[in-house]
């Protein structure tokens, strides 16, 4: 099942996908168009936590070796922006790009869980396109906060997918198109730390709870994007995740 959470006439609403292609229902029957709405991550979203360089390819991209262990960060909630939305350029960003991950909801507590349990605490899975500011690197850990922290540059949705819609674990082929043109592909099967695996060592140290969202990491094939560009993160099953490049004028910068 795809589910979603929109704004609309005032209020927030849970939905799902309409019966013909560019509508969406609501919770209460009503039928809408996509484009009728403002589109908000589709859970209520607890903790974000992200993975740095968790694609060996990618990794070797960026002149980094893959890593021993992972790389993690935590990310705040005025980072997160929903579909159709719009993410800021700096005017002083020479090398900004799109990241597509696989992000992974959690649904149920999960404290020192072993791998081989650990797929029992996902609730679904949905799209994250996670930027960041090459420019805005300090020093040789990555990413700092400045980089991975920005007002809306992180877009999630459109949907949360159920877990038991996907295989498991998943093995899902991720693209990113730039004005409609394929500028990134990738498959989940390429993690270096897989999700039981991320599951396992994270909650060995912290605890998991429901609306907890993992971002698993990019493959390569990161470019450069500009004002006006248009966005879209696609993986296999889960949906496709759309959003617009815009300058500092359009925040009032």
């Amino acid at each position: 099942m795809k589910r979603a959470r929109v704004a609309w006439s005032g209020a927030i609403h849970e939905a799902t996908p309409g019966a013909t292609e560019g509508t969406l229902r609501l919770a209460d029957g009503r039928v809408l168009a996509e484009d009728a709405v403002v589109w908000l991550p589709p859970f209520e979203v607890g903790t974000i936590v992200a993975l740095g360089l968790n694609y060996a390819d990618h990794a070797r991209e960026l002149a980094f070796k893959a890593q021993d262990e992972p790389l993690v960060f935590v990310k705040g909630p005025g980072s997160l922006i929903g579909h159709r939305g719009q993410t800021r350029r700096p005017a002083d960003a020479t090398f900004m790009h799109y990241e597509c991950e696989l992000a992974v909801v959690i649904g149920r507590p999960a404290r020192k869980v072993a791998r081989a349990d650990a797929m029992a605490h996902v609730a679904g899975y949905t799209v994250a396109n996670d930027y960041a500011i090459r420019d805005y690197l300090e020093n040789w850990y990555r990413p700092n906060l400045r980089v991975k922290n920005r007002d809306g540059g992180t877009v999630l949705g459109p949907w949360l997918v159920d877990a038991a819609d996907i295989e498991s674990p998943p093995q899902l082929a991720l693209k990113t198109f730039v004005n409609g043109r394929l500028a990134q592909q990738g498959n989940t099967r390429d993690l270096v730390f897989d999700i039981p695996f991320l599951i396992e060592y994270l909650s060995a140290f912290m605890t998991l709870a429901p609306g907890d969202v993992i971002l698993t990491g990019t493959p390569e094939g990161v470019s450069n994007v500009a004002v006006g560009d248009e966005v879209v993160c696609e993986i296999e099953g889960i949906g496709r995740l759309a959003n617009t490049i815009v300058d500092d004028a359009a925040f009032g910068r």
